[in-house]
């Protein structure tokens, strides 16, 4: 059976712990239990969820819309991007505790350390620059422009 996570933190720490477990284990291979299905909610059973927010974020939704939406995602309490911050950065204090200086050729911990430290720092931008978007979104034109001016920007994701 499927096993349902209730927030896109929960579903991303526990792939973070299963990862950790997989790269921490003296056992061999496939001896652990086989892995089982995971996935977030359907996007119409959680509305707050980031599946359900991408499927708002429509070419026609008014400006309003997609800054609250921006503000959803980053809003500091239940937002998806904080949720990830912070598990990024307890992930970086989990591997803080382990960090071993004794040999100065080899030291996993501290690569591993190190790599979520700056992941931090760059999802600390990202929410401060959403900040920033947030405002930008809300006061863009509510109708679409001409789309021979659309051809000058690149699309950031596929459709598919």
């Amino acid at each position: 059976m499927p096993e349902c996570y209730s927030s896109i933190g929960e579903a991303v720490g526990a792939a973070m712990q299963h990862n950790i477990r997989l790269a921490h284990r003296s056992a061999a291979p496939g001896s652990d239990k086989p892995l089982q299905v995971r996935h977030l909610p359907s996007a119409s059973a959680d509305p707050y969820s980031v599946r359900r927010m991408i499927s708002r974020l429509h070419e026609d939704a008014a400006p309003d819309e997609v800054a609250g939406i921006i503000k959803e995602v980053n809003g500091a309490l239940v937002g998806a991007l904080p949720q990830v911050t912070e598990l990024v950065a307890s992930a970086a204090d989990w591997t803080r505790a382990r960090l071993d200086f004794d040999d100065p050729q080899h030291n996993p911990a501290f690569e591993t350390w190190t790599r979520l430290a700056a992941a931090y720092g760059m999802l600390q931008d990202v929410r401060e620059q959403l900040d920033v978007a947030e405002d930008g979104l809300a006061a863009c034109p509510a109708e679409r422009t001409d789309p021979r001016h659309h051809q000058m920007v690149n699309v950031l994701r596929s459709r598919e």
